[in-house]
């Protein structure tokens, strides 16, 4: 298998770029006042959910998040319910790695498992996140598969608002990758 080169400054300014039009043109992003999951409140709102059902949109957010998985050691893609499932199931399908579904509680009927997907002791998954603010849903989805004895280290977040993330991953050994920042875009 070849490796792929790194990608040069200005091809990821040139995927930052489109990734904003696509996001601005879907209507994933929005002005007024909100409350983040996180309870924060906030001027603007990064819907990607909207962005994650619109075909056009989630092919480019699917094809830039497979170039920085091809970088990264790892052998599995993962995303939390609900926001990260089709991210990752995505990515999955255009990196052909194996997918894995982090459920945010145990189902009280069928297998009751935490996961949907197989999860091996020496897995290396990469999380994918739709927006990440502090980082505290994508960090317990974390600490819950590295009980398994599975390796995180990476999480690529579609929009990283700049508000802790990095930071509180950072503390849990994961790199934060987003694809866009807050301030890309509200440029």
């Amino acid at each position: 298998m070849s490796q792929s080169k790194p990608e040069t400054g200005n091809e990821i300014e040139t995927q930052k770029q489109e990734l904003i039009a696509a996001l601005k043109a879907c209507g994933a992003v929005r002005y007024g006042d909100f409350t983040l999951a996180s309870g924060k409140k906030s001027k603007y709102y990064i819907d990607i959910k909207k962005a994650s059902t619109d075909p056009k949109t989630l092919k480019i957010i699917a094809k830039q998040a497979a170039l920085r998985v091809k970088e990264m050691d790892v052998d599995t893609v993962a995303g939390v319910e609900l926001g990260g499932v089709p991210l990752a199931t995505a990515v999955s399908l255009e990196t052909e790695l194996p997918l894995l579904i982090v459920r945010k509680s145990v189902k009280e009927y069928g297998t009751k498992s935490r996961f949907v997907g197989d999860l091996k002791p020496e897995d290396r998954l990469v999380m994918l996140e739709d927006v990440t603010t502090s980082g505290g849903s994508v960090r317990d989805a974390i600490e819950v598969v590295r009980e398994t004895g599975a390796c995180v280290k990476y999480v690529i977040t579609v929009v990283d608002r700049e508000e802790g993330a990095k930071e509180k991953l950072k503390e849990v050994d994961a790199e934060l990758v987003p694809l866009v920042t807050a301030s890309d875009l509200l440029k």
